[in-house]
C-alpha cells in the first residue's frame, strides 16, 4: 500500500495492512535481527517490510523475504548518479533521457533489494545489482524478484524472494489524506 498520510505512521499502516491481508487484529510485537531489520518473533513465518519518504509510505508482506522502498522524486547533487550506479547502470540511465525521475527508479529498486536480502549498504551502491525496469515493469535478477511503480512526484520499488511476486499494481494506492486511530 501506498499513502500520502496526513496522520498516523508506517506502523500503523502495516498493521491495517495484515489485518486486511491476515486477519491479524493487532500488530505482534516487534524484534530486530543482528542486522537491525525488524521481524515478528511469534509469527516467524510472516515477513514484512516498510519504507516512508515526503509523506508517503509504502508496505510489503508474505511468506518470503520482501523489501520495500519508496521515495520522493527530489533534485540532488548533480554527481549523484554516476557515483552510485554501476556502469550498465548509467549508461541505461543515459540512454534513457536521465532524470531524477529515473534515477530514483534505479534507486528504490536498490534499496528494495538490500532491505529483501538484509545485506544493508555496507559497500558501494553501485555493486547492488538491480534489473533496469521503467515504473510498471518487473524483472528477475539473481533469483529474486523485482518490480518498479511511480506515480506524480514518486517513485517506489518492491523485491521479493521466491515463491512471493511482487504485485502488478500497487494495492491500495491512494492519494488521500489517511488518519489512523
Amino acid at each position: 500500500m501506498v499513502l500520502r498520510l496526513g496522520t498516523g505512521d508506517a506502523y500503523a499502516l502495516l498493521e491495517a495492512l495484515l489485518r486486511t491481508e491476515y486477519g491479524l487484529e493487532r500488530l505482534p510485537a516487534l524484534a530486530r535481527d543482528g542486522g537491525g531489520k525488524p521481524f515478528f518473533p511469534a509469527r516467524p513465518e510472516l515477513r514484512f517490510n516498510v519504507s516512508h519518504s515526503g509523506g508517503l509510505i509504502l508496505c510489503g508482506a508474505g511468506a518470503a523475504a520482501v523489501g520495500v522502498d519508496v521515495e520522493r522524486i527530489r533534485p540532488r547533487r548533480t554527481g549523484l548518479p554516476r557515483h552510485v550506479l554501476s556502469p550498465e547502470e548509467y549508461a541505461w540511465f543515459v540512454r534513457q533521457g536521465g532524470g531524477w525521475e529515473r534515477f530514483y527508479t534505479l534507486w528504490t529498486l536498490k534499496e528494495a533489494r538490500v532491505k529483501c536480502t538484509g545485506a544493508g549498504l555496507s559497500g558501494p551502491a553501485r555493486a547492488i545489482a538491480v534489473p533496469l525496469l521503467a515504473p510498471g515493469q518487473g524483472g528477475t535478477l539473481d533469483g529474486l524478484r523485482f518490480r518498479a511503480y511511480g506515480g506524480d512526484g514518486w517513485r517506489a520499488a518492491v523485491c521479493c524472494a521466491p515463491p512471493e511476486q511482487p504485485p502488478e499494481e500497487v494495492p491500495g494506492q491512494s492519494e488521500k489524506n489517511v488518519s489512523f486511530s
